[in-house]
């Protein structure tokens, strides 16, 4: 049999992608070939969350799509290693396939700080996850972690991670001199803003803000945030999340595991996930409606930052993009990218 281009793979696949019938005769042979492969995959979430139930999904995708052929078998955040590890663990061996937040390695990959999330840029997830299918940003991801022995597959895009406030924040120059806990990029440019930033793990954010450790924080999506019980610990919750107004987390893989997978193999990770990213992006729209008014009954107060504020810290977020890429190649790259879609987009 005359092995089938990725592209011709890719496009069977997404045919598949509506139901999960056979594939076509050449893509079955093609798995029949390629032979069982069982990976393992660490996430980013708790057992119970609703992201986690997402990843789970993707597993059962790629199975359906390589008819059962490809197993991957799904743990909890830190249940292998601590998720502070994974990096080293996918890269030396330990387990094929991580979840993760680029983010966490925007200190020693300056390009993560922009393939996680861009403090005051992409406003609409589509708009992000157009940056990455048309503009060319998942090869640009992809250079990022080839040099560590890592292989980017795809990203999964969703909207903005509020931030809870234990006082009144109106305008963002409310923020001047407040304690708040960022990660990533959004350390960095909040910082510039004059916030005096703590980058606490996400399992101490509850009690920081119950305990006056930080006056306000970012953490993760609304409902995952009620669920943490923020709701019983900050007074105010603002909206929209200017420090991460869109955000990407990312399916990584061991390199040399990935290279011993078949075309239909490697084609089936990426439809699974662009899937699941549509999906969960979906999941968490409706949610969101939903537990801002739990947030509400709960005697939380939300307040709506002004567009033309957030407007005007745009163009001031752009000097710390700029110090933030720094002299790094990549970084630049990227960051030069991204800044032309948005003025495509008038953001700029």
């Amino acid at each position: 049999m005359t092995k089938l281009s990725r592209r011709q793979t890719l496009k069977q696949l997404g045919v598949a992608g509506l139901a999960a019938p056979a594939l076509v005769t050449a893509s079955s042979l093609e798995a029949r070939a390629q032979g069982k492969v069982t990976w393992r995959m660490q996430a980013l979430w708790g057992g119970s969350t609703t992201p986690m139930r997402y990843e789970e999904k993707f597993c059962v995708r790629v199975a359906q799509l390589t008819e059962g052929g490809f197993e991957i078998k799904p743990f909890s955040g830190g249940q292998m290693v601590p998720n502070a590890q994974a990096f080293d663990a996918v890269r030396g061996g330990a387990f094929q396939l991580m979840k993760t937040y680029d983010g966490y390695t925007a200190g020693k990959i300056a390009a993560h700080g922009f393939t996680s999330s861009v403090p005051f840029g992409f406003p609409a997830s589509d708009q992000f996850e157009a940056w990455f299918y048309e503009r060319g940003g998942i090869d640009l991801a992809r250079k990022s972690y080839a040099p560590a022995g890592l292989s980017y597959i795809a990203p999964t895009v969703y909207g903005e991670e509020p931030i809870h406030s234990t006082v009144e924040i109106r305008r963002l120059s409310d923020m001047t001199g407040l304690k708040g806990r960022f990660v990533g990029l959004a350390a960095a440019v909040m910082g510039d803003l004059g916030v005096a930033v703590s980058p606490l793990p996400t399992s101490e954010v509850y009690t920081a803000l119950d305990k006056g450790l930080i006056d306000f924080a970012d953490r993760g999506d609304i409902k995952a945030n009620y669920e943490a019980g923020l709701h019983e610990v900050s007074k105010y919750l603002i909206l929209p999340g200017v420090h991460q107004p869109t955000t990407a987390t990312a399916y990584v893989a061991n390199t040399g595991a990935y290279n011993q997978l078949s075309d239909q193999y490697r084609a089936a990770l990426e439809v699974a996930a662009r899937e699941i990213s549509g999906a969960l992006r979906q999941d968490i729209l409706v949610s969101n409606a939903e537990y801002t008014q739990k947030f509400q009954q709960a005697g939380v107060e939300v307040i709506t930052l002004d567009e033309q504020d957030i407007a005007d810290y745009r163009s001031k977020a752009v000097a710390s993009w700029e110090k933030a890429a720094g002299n790094d190649e990549l970084a630049q790259q990227i960051l030069n990218s991204q800044r032309e879609l948005m003025q495509d987009f008038r953001l700029l």
